[in-house]
């Protein structure tokens, strides 16, 4: 199928623009939520047509389309073995989210057409290969979230709202002022012809200090910092709890599971492949602070009282696997690292639907207001068991290969960073067990909790898809790691080359 691709993104967009003409009235709010709901699962059914014609064998990029655009920008898409399965995770979860949404009221047309928009522009940077492109989708995302935080989140949304767009926002600055330099540089803003591009490593002096590494770690040091405020990674993750808690259910389920892996892919999209120089010589310093992140993140999330904030801090610990098994620089840890992002985004986006659950009910997230669910919700205290394990990284579900893979690469990189790391794992299931013994477990002895009632047909269905893949993938992983394999492969052998011939280079200077 031509332009496949620009169908799968833009198609939510269209959506948004005919949901728009639909009068705003209460009859009307079922018709919005279903069209809503056809737009994103028809999206999918499209984007499984592009996974089964994918050629995993071919590390290039798959179904590229390229066209002239407005003043002389080029209009480029295409995925590659890294990509198709962030869209992919993006086109499974998005019917998810709208089901999630179901019990909203307030300004319902609005809050469908901003999740619609956000889909179209998560859609977008993973599929963009320009670098103006590029930076529009991944600009462009803020907008919608920040509405959707700021209009239909708690008490505090306001600051929650401006705290994830400075902090996001700042952190992307950089980033322009690095692809102009780039453009600058190779002349052009095409993503295949940069990754081919050799930017210059050689020492440069700048306001009286010596860089090592030159044009190269000065580039990549601008990307980290709008990727790392995006994973979030310590210490710029302070946005994320707030963010998390003021959020609407569907809010949380689309920042945690989708959004946050924006940064890991433009690691592994721009960083690592782009400034191979840059990456190794700053790499060491990702790995100490991944290992920071997960021992500090872990310790934090055992002391909240509110479960989605609990929750949130399990996601930056879990993104410190991402981090670390990426800049660990070996097929393992690369592979690991994908693999967590795409399980992290079907056990997080759970979680926080587990919280929406009860919440929903009950109108509280304080882990003290409940106890004792399992006598009146048997079937809901079963799913929340399951992803609280997997979230744990139980063998048998999905969150075990990517934490194993992760922990495999980075004890190849380094031994002291794995040992650190590993102790994440007992902190993990420290703070989740606990959390799930406090809710689930004992006797009911709230009165408030008497007459609560367990999930709805609706819920279950929500869960179902979480479930099956959560499941699938913790025992059959290859369906993962035989489409990312060929092309993290190329990825990892490209780099280390890159690396040896910069190494050669600087060894001939000095003689």
């Amino acid at each position: 199928m031509d332009n496949v691709l620009s169908i799968i993104t833009f198609l939510p967009a269209f959506a948004a623009l005919v949901l728009l003409l639909v009068p705003n009235t209460e009859e009307a709010q079922s018709h919005v939520k279903l069209g809503a709901l056809v737009a994103t699962i028809a999206t999918f059914v499209i984007s499984l047509a592009v996974l089964f014609q994918f050629e995993p064998s071919n590390t290039g990029f798959q179904f590229v389309e390229e066209g002239e655009w407005i003043l002389g920008l080029k209009y480029k898409m295409g995925v590659d073995g890294i990509s198709v399965l962030f869209v992919m995770l993006t086109t499974f979860l998005m019917p998810i989210t709208i089901g999630a949404c179901w019990s909203v009221t307030h300004r319902v047309k609005e809050y469908m057409i901003a999740f619609l928009l956000l889909e179209t522009l998560m859609l977008g940077v993973f599929c963009a290969l320009d670098l103006v492109l590029f930076y529009l989708f991944f600009e462009g995302g803020l907008i919608p979230m920040f509405l959707i935080i700021g209009i239909w989140g708690g008490q505090n949304r306001i600051y929650a709202a401006f705290k994830f767009f400075l902090y996001t926002f700042l952190g992307s600055v950089l980033m322009l002022v690095a692809m102009v330099a780039m453009y600058v540089d190779a002349g052009t803003t095409d993503i295949v012809t940069l990754l081919n591009h050799e930017f210059s490593a050689g020492p440069i002096s700048l306001l009286g200090w010596q860089i090592t590494g030159g044009l190269q770690t000065i580039l990549w040091l601008a990307f980290f910092a709008s990727f790392a405020v995006k994973m979030p990674m310590w210490p710029v993750h302070t946005w994320l709890p707030d963010a998390h808690v003021q959020a609407p259910t569907a809010g949380s389920v689309v920042l945690a599971a989708i959004l946050l892996k924006m940064g890991g892919y433009g690691f592994l999209r721009f960083s690592f492949p782009m400034f191979p120089v840059g990456s190794d010589i700053l790499g060491p310093l990702v790995l100490w602070m991944s290992a920071i992140a997960i021992v500090y993140t872990s310790l934090v999330a055992l002391a909240q009282t509110d479960m989605k904030k609990l929750i949130a801090y399990s996601s930056v610990a879990h993104m410190g696997y991402v981090t670390a098994g990426i800049f660990a620089a070996n097929q393992q840890g690369i592979d690991g690292a994908i693999f967590q992002m795409i399980s992290h985004g079907f056990i997080s986006g759970a979680l926080f639907l587990c919280v929406g659950v009860i919440y929903d009910r009950m109108h509280t997230r304080e882990i003290d207001a409940y106890g004792g669910l399992v006598n009146r919700m048997p079937a809901y205290a079963l799913i929340f068991m399951l992803f609280t394990m997997a979230n744990v990284g139980l063998p048998g579900t999905s969150g075990f290969v990517g934490e194993f893979l992760t922990l495999m690469g980075m004890f190849q990189a380094n031994t002291w960073v794995a040992m650190i790391a590993t102790t994440g794992v007992i902190l993990s299931a420290g703070y989740a067990l606990w959390l799930y013994r406090r809710v689930v477990m004992g006797d009911l002895i709230k009165e408030s909790l008497r007459t609560i009632t367990d999930m709805t047909r609706r819920e279950r269905l929500l869960f179902a898809p979480l479930v099956v893949m959560t499941l699938l993938l913790g025992v059959y992983p290859s369906l993962v790691t035989d489409i990312i394999g060929p092309s993290v492969e190329a990825l990892v052998s490209n780099y280390e080359t890159a690396v040896a011939h910069s190494d050669a280079a600087t060894q001939l200077a000095q003689h």
